[in-house]
């Protein structure tokens, strides 16, 4: 099992962040150089706990499908998207905003499995 533990300060406030993490058009926008889209479940707007988007990307020469479940939201605090379907034996994602002056500080936990 990997652990990765990601800190962004942002310029912006934390509404503004959470959401903008939560924005399907965002997402694909942002994956441009991978082609990433998003194929099924939620494909425009900001995703919602329960639901789920399936992700189309090549990465490393090969196209992949992964799909992710909102599993838990707080918002503006937290969110966990949760892999269902995809190349990993399993992957979780926690999303965390913290206020500071002027300022988000976005904390991102990756917690996967690989198949082997």
């Amino acid at each position: 099992m990997t652990t990765i533990h990601l800190q962004t300060l942002i310029l912006a406030p934390v509404e503004r962040c959470f959401d903008l993490s939560r924005s399907i058009d965002m997402h694909q926008s942002s994956m441009y150089q991978t082609n990433e889209k998003a194929i099924a479940g939620r494909q425009a707007g900001l995703i919602e706990q329960g639901e789920s988007v399936t992700w189309q990307a090549t990465h490393f020469f090969v196209r992949q499908n992964l799909t992710s479940i909102i599993s838990e939201m707080e918002r503006p605090d937290y969110f966990i998207d949760e892999m269902a379907e995809g190349a990993f034996k399993s992957l979780w994602h926690k999303h965390t905003f913290q206020t500071h002056t002027n300022s988000t500080l976005m904390l991102d936990e990756f917690i996967c499995e690989v198949p082997y």
